[in-house]
C-alpha cells in the first residue's frame, strides 16, 4: 500500500472509531446544528465563525437557533466533545472540514459564490494531508469539482491523493420538529470511490441514514431539484389563488378537496410570496447555470415570477378592503403586520415576503406596525437598510383604535388570532389563518 492509499485507510478507521476530529465551518441555520449533532455522535469537533458572538455565545451554551436548544450546548460542553473559535488556522486540527457558509444571490439574480471562495482559501492555506472537505452548502452543479476543488489545490496537496473533496446538501427545515439533523436522509456524491467511501462513513456516523449519488454534480443536482419543485408547486396554487380568488371560490377549500384523494396530488399552499434560505434564491442558481449549456428555463423562471409578485396581489387586496371598509387609501392608513418572519413558528427573517409588504406599505404612505413574537427588532438587512432596529409590539398594547386594517403575513401558533378578531377591524389574511382556527370570518379578507 503506498503513502497516499495509507492515508485514504488511516482516515476511514478514524472515521469508523471515531476518533478523527470534524471541523465545521459557519456557526448558522446549518452548520450548528451539524455540528452539535456530531460532538453528540462522539466526534470531537470544533466549530469556525467569523462572526465572533457566536462562539462567545456557544461558549456560554446559549443557543442562537431554535433547532439546538441550551441543553444540548451544556451536553456538549459537559462531555468537553466541542470548541468554537474564529482561529481559522486551528483548521490544521482537522480531519473533516465541513462547509456550511451562505450562498446567496448578487443584486442581478446571479450566483454569489464569495463566501465558497473565501472559505475554501481559509482550507488551502492550512489543512493538512489527509483531509476529506465536504462543501453542504447549496449550488449550482459544477461547483464542488469546478469552484471548490482548484482553490483547495492550491494547498500543494495533491487531490484524491492528499485530500479528498465531497458533496453533501444540506436538508435542514426550520421550525419542523418532526426531522431533525440526525433523522434527515442525508444525499452524499464523490467524483471518485476514494472520496464516496469517506463521506459515506462520516455521515453514516452521524446520521440515520445516507443516501450515496455517483457524482458531486449529482448530490448538488438533487438540492436543486427538491428546491425548484417546491418553487414551482407554490408557484402553482399562488397563481391558483388569484384566479379563483376572481371567480369566488376560496384555494383553501379545494386544496382541502383535492388533498383527500389518496394518490396523484400533493398539497401545497399559497402564501404573500417566497422566502427562506433555499427555495427563493436556489432556482437562479439552476437557471444561471443552465445558460452555460445553451438553455433556458422558461417554467422555473415563471415560477420566480409569479411568486415575486405575490406581494403586489396582497398590497392590492389590502387597497380594496381599506377603500370598502374604512373609506380611505394606504397612503393615510395605520396596518398592523402580523408575522415578519418568512415561515411560522420560527425567528428567520431571510429573503421573508412579510419584509417586501413592509416595505412596500412603508413605501406608499402608510404607517406601519408589526406583531411577531419570534422577532423582537428588524436585523441588519442588506436589501432594506431603513427597517434596522424596529421592534416588534404586542398585541396587549394594541387597541381599535390603533390601525385601520390587520395583515396578516405568516401565521404563527403563538398569536393570539382571537384577540385580533376581538379588534373588529378588517383582516387581510394571505394565510388562512383564521377560517382554519373556526373564529368569526365577518371582518376577514383572503389574500
Amino acid at each position: 500500500m503506498n503513502a497516499n492509499n495509507m492515508k485514504h485507510a488511516d482516515l476511514l478507521v478514524k472515521l469508523e472509531n471515531k476518533t478523527a476530529r470534524i471541523g465545521v465551518i459557519g456557526l448558522g441555520y446549518v452548520g450548528l446544528p451539524l455540528a452539535v449533532t456530531t460532538a453528540l455522535r462522539g466526534f470531537n469537533v470544533i466549530g469556525f465563525d467569523i462572526d465572533r458572538s457566536k462562539p462567545e455565545a456557544l461558549d456560554k451554551a446559549q443557543s442562537y437557533i431554535a433547532a439546538v436548544d441550551n441543553a444540548m450546548l451544556e451536553d456538549v460542553a459537559r462531555t468537553d466533545s466541542a470548541s468554537w473559535t474564529t482561529d481559522f488556522s486551528r483548521l490544521a486540527e482537522c480531519d473533516v472540514i465541513v462547509i456550511c457558509v451562505p450562498t446567496p444571490l448578487t443584486r442581478h439574480r446571479e450566483p454569489d459564490l464569495s463566501f465558497i471562495n473565501g472559505t475554501a482559501q481559509e482550507i488551502a492555506a492550512n489543512m493538512r494531508a489527509g483531509t476529506l472537505v465536504v462543501l453542504e452548502s447549496t449550488t449550482f452543479p459544477g461547483t464542488t469539482k469546478d469552484v471548490l476543488t482548484p482553490i483547495l489545490s492550491t494547498s500543494g496537496l495533491a487531490v484524491e491523493e492528499e485530500f479528498w473533496v465531497a458533496f453533501s446538501p444540506e436538508r435542514e427545515d426550520p421550525g419542523n420538529a418532526a426531522f431533525r439533523t440526525h433523522s434527515i436522509p442525508k444525499i452524499v456524491g464523490g467524483d471518485t470511490d476514494a472520496a464516496r467511501s469517506l463521506v459515506v462513513a462520516f455521515y453514516s456516523q452521524v446520521v440515520d441514514q445516507v443516501v450515496p449519488v455517483s457524482s458531486t454534480g449529482t448530490a448538488e443536482a438533487v438540492k436543486i431539484t427538491e428546491n425548484v419543485f417546491r418553487a414551482v408547486n407554490i408557484a402553482l396554487v399562488n397563481e391558483l389563488k388569484v384566479i379563483y380568488d376572481a371567480m369566488g371560490i376560496d384555494v383553501w377549500e379545494v386544496i382541502e378537496g383535492a388533498s383527500s384523494k389518496p394518490f396523484g396530488f400533493m398539497p401545497f399552499y399559497p402564501g404573500p410570496g417566497l422566502g427562506g434560505h433555499c427555495i427563493p434564491i436556489d432556482p437562479f442558481y439552476l437557471t444561471w447555470k443552465a445558460r452555460e449549456f445553451g438553455h433556458a428555463t422558461r417554467f422555473v423562471e415563471l415560477a420566480g415570477e409569479i411568486n415575486v409578485n405575490m406581494p403586489n396581489y396582497v398590497i392590492s387586496k389590502l387597497r380594496e378592503v381599506l377603500d370598502r371598509h374604512c373609506g380611505k387609501g394606504l397612503s393615510t392608513s395605520r396596518i398592523l403586520l402580523v408575522g415578519i418572519s418568512y415561515k411560522k413558528n420560527v425567528p428567520d427573517m431571510r429573503e421573508s415576503p412579510s419584509v417586501v409588504l413592509m416595505d412596500m406599505m412603508l413605501k406608499n404612505g402608510a404607517a406601519v406596525d408589526f406583531l411577531d413574537p419570534h422577532i423582537e427588532t428588524i436585523p441588519r438587512m442588506r436589501e432594506f437598510p431603513h427597517l434596522f432596529g424596529r421592534a416588534s409590539i404586542t398585541l396587549k398594547d394594541v387597541t381599535a383604535a390603533d390601525y385601520d386594517a390587520v395583515l396578516i403575513s405568516t401565521d404563527h401558533d403563538a398569536i393570539d388570532y382571537e384577540g385580533l378578531v376581538g379588534l373588529g377591524v378588517p383582516i387581510v389574511d394571505t394565510r388562512n389563518a383564521i377560517d382554519s382556527r373556526c373564529l368569526d370570518m365577518n371582518l376577514v379578507t383572503k389574500a
